[in-house]
């Protein structure tokens, strides 16, 4: 989820990365500035941790317009999206890609760089977090793995903001998968430091997460010898890298963390 409004008398836009039922915050920041005006409040999913707080927004500000996908049940949907649409919020440039796997309609927002001034910017809500996936609740590891596949190709220096942050279980269960890892071990090392200092973990970049996100890391042959398995001679490229996929997701379900 990415909050977004526009004040005119101040910068042009601004952010807030949060889940709309926890909008409080978002509301003392819009408000103590003159003409604060909420523009877009982008809501990716139908995840009520992430969509949850859309009709008390609606109420305080009755302009602020809801973007997402019409597949999800997203409350007070006012601007429905399709894929590779463009959004135009200020001087900002969006692009809305559709994404299915953790829900039918799941949709992410990719912030052109140009526009901001800065490296491309991708809010994956519930697709991809900081060495981790969402869960495949409304899709196949096919449709996963497919959309998966759609997000790397943004380039690796596109920042990733995910609409949570489990960086520390994520890459503790890495480095179950995948012990000898050293780019886990390092990433690890400084979220851990990052948290004793009370310092946020996000962003991370696209180039990072395909050196220690298992979910990435499909293709990689030292993740397939570590979860045992093995491509069957007559067995497409695909349907292997997706089962592979399905067994990491397996195994995080269950891990415990430390």
């Amino acid at each position: 989820m990415a909050f977004i409004w526009s004040n005119d008398t101040a910068s042009p836009c601004q952010f807030l990365s949060s889940h709309t039922n926890q909008y409080s915050q978002f509301e003392r920041r819009a408000t103590c500035s003159p003409a604060g005006h909420i523009q877009p409040n982008t809501g990716e999913q139908s995840d009520s941790d992430h969509s949850g707080g859309n009709k008390a927004l609606k109420r305080l500000y009755k302009s602020c317009r809801v973007y997402g996908s019409s597949c999800d049940s997203i409350p007070e949907l006012t601007d429905p999206v399709s894929d590779k649409e463009n959004i135009t919020v200020g001087q900002l440039q969006f692009q809305a890609l559709f994404t299915p796997g953790h829900t039918v309609g799941h949709t992410i927002y990719v912030l052109d760089g140009k526009s901001g001034d800065g490296p491309a910017c991708l809010f994956s809500g519930d697709l991809l977090f900081l060495s981790g996936c969402g869960r495949m609740f409304e899709g196949t590891a096919a449709t996963m793995l497919a959309s998966l596949d759609g997000v790397v190709s943004l380039g690796d220096d596109t920042l990733l903001w995910p609409g949570h942050e489990y960086a520390e279980d994520n890459l503790n269960f890495a480095a179950v998968v995948e012990p000898e890892n050293s780019s886990r071990e390092r990433k690890f090392q400084w979220v851990f430091q990052q948290r004793l200092e009370k310092k946020c973990t996000c962003p991370s970049t696209l180039g990072e997460e395909k050196e220690y996100n298992p979910f990435l890391r499909t293709h990689c042959q030292d993740l397939h010898e570590a979860l045992g398995l093995q491509q069957g001679s007559e067995e497409d490229w695909n349907h292997f890298r997706a089962r592979v996929l399905e067994e990491v997701r397996r195994r995080k379900d269950l891990f415990k963390g430390r």
